[in-house]
Protein backbone atom coordinates (compact mmCIF):
# COMPACT_ATOMS: atom_id res chain seq x y z
CA UNK A 1 0.00 0.00 0.00
CA UNK A 2 1.40 3.29 -0.78
CA UNK A 3 0.92 6.73 1.29
CA UNK A 4 -1.96 8.04 -0.39
CA UNK A 5 -2.34 12.42 -0.82
CA UNK A 6 -5.50 14.09 0.18
CA UNK A 7 -7.13 17.23 -0.78
CA UNK A 8 -9.13 18.34 2.34
CA UNK A 9 -12.03 21.55 2.77
CA UNK A 10 -15.13 22.39 4.22
CA UNK A 11 -18.06 23.82 1.98
CA UNK A 12 -18.05 26.79 4.01
CA UNK A 13 -16.18 30.15 4.00
CA UNK A 14 -17.46 30.73 7.38
CA UNK A 15 -14.82 32.01 10.42
CA UNK A 16 -15.25 29.21 12.72
CA UNK A 17 -17.14 26.89 10.39
CA UNK A 18 -18.32 23.94 12.29
CA UNK A 19 -17.31 21.80 9.46
CA UNK A 20 -14.04 23.23 9.33
CA UNK A 21 -13.54 22.41 12.36
CA UNK A 22 -14.36 18.67 12.21
CA UNK A 23 -11.99 18.47 8.99
CA UNK A 24 -9.18 19.61 11.20
CA UNK A 25 -9.57 16.84 13.37
CA UNK A 26 -10.12 14.58 10.51
CA UNK A 27 -7.01 15.91 9.02
CA UNK A 28 -4.86 14.73 12.00
CA UNK A 29 -6.70 11.31 12.21
CA UNK A 30 -5.98 11.02 8.18
CA UNK A 31 -2.17 12.03 8.95
CA UNK A 32 -1.88 9.68 11.76
CA UNK A 33 -3.24 6.85 9.65
CA UNK A 34 -0.26 7.36 6.94
CA UNK A 35 -2.02 9.60 4.88
CA UNK A 36 -0.13 13.36 3.17
CA UNK A 37 -3.44 15.93 3.85
CA UNK A 38 -3.37 19.45 2.35
CA UNK A 39 -5.89 21.24 4.20
CA UNK A 40 -6.70 23.81 1.96
CA UNK A 41 -9.75 27.23 2.23
CA UNK A 42 -11.97 27.91 -0.31
CA UNK A 43 -11.75 31.33 0.99
CA UNK A 44 -8.87 31.35 -0.94
CA UNK A 45 -10.08 30.40 -4.52
CA UNK A 46 -12.56 33.11 -5.19
CA UNK A 47 -14.82 31.90 -8.45
CA UNK A 48 -17.62 33.04 -10.03
CA UNK A 49 -20.27 31.37 -10.06
CA UNK A 50 -20.29 28.96 -13.22
CA UNK A 51 -21.72 30.01 -16.67
CA UNK A 52 -20.56 28.99 -19.54
CA UNK A 53 -20.76 32.80 -20.74
CA UNK A 54 -18.07 33.61 -18.00
CA UNK A 55 -15.67 30.57 -18.66
CA UNK A 56 -15.71 31.55 -22.55
CA UNK A 57 -14.33 34.53 -21.42
CA UNK A 58 -11.39 33.40 -19.81
CA UNK A 59 -11.01 30.22 -17.21
CA UNK A 60 -10.60 31.80 -13.97
CA UNK A 61 -7.02 31.31 -12.39
CA UNK A 62 -7.91 29.88 -9.31
CA UNK A 63 -10.76 26.98 -11.02
CA UNK A 64 -7.02 25.84 -13.00
CA UNK A 65 -5.16 26.23 -9.50
CA UNK A 66 -8.27 24.43 -8.06
CA UNK A 67 -8.02 21.59 -10.89
CA UNK A 68 -3.81 21.16 -10.42
CA UNK A 69 -4.75 20.86 -6.67
CA UNK A 70 -7.13 18.15 -7.27
CA UNK A 71 -4.92 16.64 -10.08
CA UNK A 72 -1.80 16.24 -7.59
CA UNK A 73 -3.75 14.40 -5.03
CA UNK A 74 -4.84 10.74 -4.60
CA UNK A 75 -8.06 11.28 -2.86
CA UNK A 76 -10.78 14.17 -1.26
CA UNK A 77 -12.10 14.51 2.24
CA UNK A 78 -14.58 16.81 2.10
CA UNK A 79 -16.65 18.21 5.01
CA UNK A 80 -20.13 19.36 3.44
CA UNK A 81 -22.19 21.93 5.61
CA UNK A 82 -25.80 21.18 4.91
CA UNK A 83 -27.90 23.79 3.18
CA UNK A 84 -31.63 23.53 3.09
CA UNK A 85 -31.20 19.75 2.82
CA UNK A 86 -28.56 20.18 0.25
CA UNK A 87 -24.79 20.74 -0.51
CA UNK A 88 -23.71 24.14 -0.53
CA UNK A 89 -23.32 26.79 -3.54
CA UNK A 90 -19.69 27.16 -2.89
CA UNK A 91 -19.20 23.00 -2.76
CA UNK A 92 -20.91 22.76 -5.48
CA UNK A 93 -19.48 25.39 -7.27
CA UNK A 94 -16.11 24.09 -6.55
CA UNK A 95 -17.18 20.84 -8.57
CA UNK A 96 -18.63 22.42 -11.33
CA UNK A 97 -15.33 24.50 -12.19
CA UNK A 98 -13.12 21.83 -11.58
CA UNK A 99 -15.27 19.15 -13.71
CA UNK A 100 -14.68 21.37 -16.53
CA UNK A 101 -12.36 20.82 -19.83
CA UNK A 102 -9.25 23.07 -19.57
CA UNK A 103 -6.66 23.82 -22.21
CA UNK A 104 -5.22 20.42 -22.61
CA UNK A 105 -7.16 18.64 -19.63
CA UNK A 106 -10.76 16.75 -20.63
CA UNK A 107 -13.61 17.48 -18.37
CA UNK A 108 -14.01 15.43 -15.18
CA UNK A 109 -10.25 14.60 -15.14
CA UNK A 110 -9.60 16.84 -12.05
CA UNK A 111 -11.77 13.68 -10.41
CA UNK A 112 -10.96 10.34 -12.50
CA UNK A 113 -9.74 7.85 -10.46
CA UNK A 114 -10.55 9.22 -6.82
CA UNK A 115 -11.36 8.33 -3.56
CA UNK A 116 -13.29 10.46 -1.50
CA UNK A 117 -14.60 10.70 2.24
CA UNK A 118 -17.53 12.82 3.66
CA UNK A 119 -17.82 14.04 7.12
CA UNK A 120 -20.57 16.45 8.09
CA UNK A 121 -21.35 18.90 11.52
CA UNK A 122 -24.49 20.54 12.02
CA UNK A 123 -26.57 22.24 14.80
CA UNK A 124 -29.04 20.29 13.67
CA UNK A 125 -30.46 16.63 15.19
CA UNK A 126 -29.43 14.83 11.64
CA UNK A 127 -25.92 16.25 11.41
CA UNK A 128 -26.01 17.19 7.54
CA UNK A 129 -27.15 13.54 6.35
CA UNK A 130 -29.75 14.72 3.99
CA UNK A 131 -26.72 16.66 2.39
CA UNK A 132 -24.40 14.31 2.22
CA UNK A 133 -26.68 11.72 0.25
CA UNK A 134 -26.55 14.67 -2.79
CA UNK A 135 -22.76 15.18 -2.32
CA UNK A 136 -22.61 11.65 -2.58
CA UNK A 137 -24.80 11.17 -5.88
CA UNK A 138 -22.64 14.05 -7.81
CA UNK A 139 -19.85 12.50 -7.02
CA UNK A 140 -20.39 9.22 -7.95
CA UNK A 141 -22.08 10.02 -10.59
CA UNK A 142 -18.35 11.87 -12.32
CA UNK A 143 -16.50 8.59 -11.14
CA UNK A 144 -15.81 9.38 -7.81
CA UNK A 145 -15.09 6.24 -5.56
CA UNK A 146 -16.46 7.63 -2.70
CA UNK A 147 -16.37 5.55 0.50
CA UNK A 148 -19.45 3.67 1.82
CA UNK A 149 -18.83 5.42 5.62
CA UNK A 150 -19.33 8.61 6.79
CA UNK A 151 -19.86 10.61 9.30
CA UNK A 152 -22.09 13.29 10.82
CA UNK A 153 -21.65 15.56 13.83
CA UNK A 154 -25.25 16.26 15.32
CA UNK A 155 -25.79 19.69 17.73
CA UNK A 156 -22.20 20.88 16.62
CA UNK A 157 -22.40 24.20 18.95
CA UNK A 158 -22.28 21.81 21.79
CA UNK A 159 -19.65 18.99 20.45
CA UNK A 160 -16.88 21.04 20.28
CA UNK A 161 -14.28 21.86 23.28
CA UNK A 162 -12.49 25.45 24.32
CA UNK A 163 -9.47 24.07 21.95
CA UNK A 164 -11.48 22.55 19.18
CA UNK A 165 -11.73 19.24 19.70
CA UNK A 166 -14.38 16.69 19.97
CA UNK A 167 -16.31 16.16 23.36
CA UNK A 168 -17.91 13.20 23.41
CA UNK A 169 -15.90 10.06 23.34
CA UNK A 170 -18.31 8.38 20.90
CA UNK A 171 -17.63 11.17 18.25
CA UNK A 172 -13.77 10.52 18.57
CA UNK A 173 -14.19 6.77 18.10
CA UNK A 174 -17.00 7.16 15.04
CA UNK A 175 -14.84 9.98 13.27
CA UNK A 176 -11.70 7.82 13.99
CA UNK A 177 -12.96 4.48 12.24
CA UNK A 178 -14.49 6.35 9.48
CA UNK A 179 -11.35 8.59 8.42
CA UNK A 180 -9.23 5.45 8.81
CA UNK A 181 -11.10 3.22 6.60
CA UNK A 182 -10.82 6.01 4.20
CA UNK A 183 -7.27 6.18 4.04
CA UNK A 184 -6.85 2.90 3.59
CA UNK A 185 -9.74 2.47 0.67
CA UNK A 186 -7.50 5.44 -0.79
CA UNK A 187 -3.74 3.30 0.09
CA UNK A 188 -5.16 0.41 -2.02
CA UNK A 189 -6.81 2.51 -4.71
CA UNK A 190 -2.94 3.03 -5.43
CA UNK A 191 -1.48 -0.41 -5.52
Amino acid sequence: MGQPKILAFAGSKRNGSFNDKLLGIACRIAEQAGADVTHIQLKDFELPLFCQDVESAGFPENATKLQDLFLSNDALLFACPEYNSSITPIMKNVIDWVSRPNDERAGLSSFAGKTACLISASPGALGGMRGLRHVREILSNINVLVTPGQFALVSAMHAFDENGELVDEKNKVRLSSCIESFVNTASNQLT
